[in-house]
This record gives C-alpha cells, structure tokens and sequence, in this order.
C-alpha cells in the first residue's frame, strides 16, 4: 500500500456532539471526543480516518462546522495515518472549494461523490470528478448509486479513471459482481469496499481496502478482518466475519448513521445522538440492533477470552 493509493481499512467516522443550546437542534460538534476517537482508530490498526462522510453527518454541519471536523481529524492523525475527507457538494464549484480546503489544511486525499441533490449525466460526472481532481490531492470517486441516484458502471469508471490524480473508487453498489467487472475496465484505480456486509466477498475478489462504518465500534478486529482476507486466510476470515455480518449489514441500511453510533455506545465508546434529519431508532429497531451486537461482541469476547 501507498498513501497515493487511499486503500487498507479507512474509517468513516462517526461523529460525537455534545448539546448546546445555540447549536443547530441543540447539539455541536464534541471536536475533543472526536480527536480521540479518530487516534483511538489509529491506535487500533487502522490505516485512516475519513471525516466528513454521510456517516460523519456532513450535511448536517455548518460550513465551519464542516471544516473544523475535517481539520481535527488531520491533527489527531498527524503522520500515523491518512486522512481522506470527504469533499461531496451539489455541484462541482463546490466540491472542487471543498478539496481544496482539504488541501490547504494538509488532508492526504478526498472522496467524493457525483453531484448530490442532482441525477449527473456522464459528461457532468465526469467534469465534477475532473474539478476535485485539479485541486491536486489523490481521489477517491464513490459510487453509491442507491443515495445518489448516479450509477459509477464500470465502463463509467473506465473514463474517470483517465482523470489525473483519481486513484480509488469506493464501491458501494451492493453487487459484488462489480469488483472483477471494475478490475477489468479500469485496473489502475485501487478498489475499495464500501459496504461493510460484502466486505470479505470484495476483498476475496480483489478489492484492496475498505472505506467502512462498522470498524468505529470493532477496530482492531475490523483491521484483523481485512489482513487476512488479503492474506488468503480464508477459513480464519470467515470465523471472524460470519458472526459480525449481522451487526454489519445495519451499514447498509437507512438507519446506519444512528445504528453505527449505538454499536458505539454499547462497548462502551461514545456515539451519542444525531442532528436531524435522523431520529432515534424505533423500540423495534433497536431491539433488532442490539440482538445482533450481542452476537457480535458475545463472540469477540469469547474469542478474546480463548486468546
């Protein structure tokens, strides 16, 4: 791995708030939780941190509040790892400003997605991307055609990849099909899981790294995963993963904000609440959630107690 490439397992993280009451919905930014948090995920076998995701409520923060995440994560992370931030904005005027400030603050790459808020043709997807490209930081565009409503094909990847300084593509379409079809039109991008429950399935195809949700509550065990699937442990990889893909595939979900900030609450880690437009979890929903992490860390603390 290479810092230009932006794979190995990188976080996206979750972020704290404490209440105030002249915040939007009471709540700010917790930056001194969010700092440790991030070096906690260094500290436990990660490659990175990736401030400013959907999981991180990017469009829910204020521009200053935005930029202040993205400048605590850089100096909590300092040289021990990457920092890629996420740049997403309705168009591309904005995202390119976005990198841009990523850059100026000393990020080591950004994603991003097509435009939000707007279904991009290829010609506009490809000038978006070519924008937050010419800022000169390293790339990683995002397919996640179920938000976006704009499918990454292959054959569209081909043509982004031309692009210079775009060198990874999260992949979050779900189909695991995917991986050896973007392996072949575009074998120079490094290819990176998105979805936390194909995780091992994509890292089996050829996927090179993980840009995840659930390593914010199960690092070390999360940075195990991925090093032995990429190791070919198969049967190692399959013990680990079979009983945290329940929890994991809440990453999928509508609710993964707040299911992921739950997980965190529940070994002991601090999630906390969510700005609106996300609400608590249904009494249901939270029954579900939690049966499933206990399997999980039923699991690890069984494994951990073995070991």
């Amino acid at each position: 791995m290479t810092p230009e490439r932006l794979d190995g397992l990188i976080v996206a993280t979750a972020l704290p708030y404490m209440e105030h009451a002249a915040a939007p919905a009471g709540l700010r930014p917790d930056l001194d939780a969010y700092a440790r948090h991030c070096r906690w995920l260094i500290d436990n076998g990660c490659r990175g941190v990736g401030p400013n995701g959907s999981l991180g409520e990017y469009s829910s923060l204020t521009d200053d509040e935005r930029r202040a995440v993205a400048r605590t994560a850089i100096e909590a992370v300092g040289g021990d790892g990457l920092v890629v931030v996420g740049v997403h904005g309705v168009g591309a005027h904005l995202a390119r400003e976005w990198a841009q400030r990523a850059a100026d603050d000393g990020a080591d790459g950004v994603l991003c997605l097509p435009p939000t808020m707007y279904r991009a043709n290829d010609s506009e997807v490809i000038h978006h991307f070519a924008q937050v490209a010419s800022v000169g930081l390293p790339v990683m565009v995002y397919n996640n055609p179920i938000d976006t409503k704009v499918d990454l094909t292959p054959r569209l990847l081909a043509e982004i990849a031309r692009i210079d300084n775009v060198v990874a593509v999260k992949e979050f379409s779900g189909d695991v099909r995917r991986v050896l079809e973007i392996r072949e039109h575009a074998p120079d991008l490094a290819l990176v899981a998105g979805a936390d429950d194909v995780v091992l399935e994509s890292i089996l195809m050829g996927a090179t790294g993980w840009f995840a949700g659930f390593p914010n509550v199960f690092p070390a065990e999360s940075a195990r995963l991925l090093d032995l699937a990429r190791r070919g442990r198969v049967a190692e990889a399959r013990a680990l993963y079979e009983p945290l893909v329940a929890a994991f595939r809440w990453d999928s979900r509508v609710e993964f904000v707040q299911a992921i900030k739950r997980g965190m609450d529940l070994v002991g880690r601090f999630g906390g609440p969510c700005r609106p437009p996300r609400g608590p979890l249904s009494p249901q929903k939270l029954e579900a959630l939690d049966a499933d992490m206990r399997r999980a860390m039923d699991y690890l603390h069984a494994n951990q107690s073995e070991g």
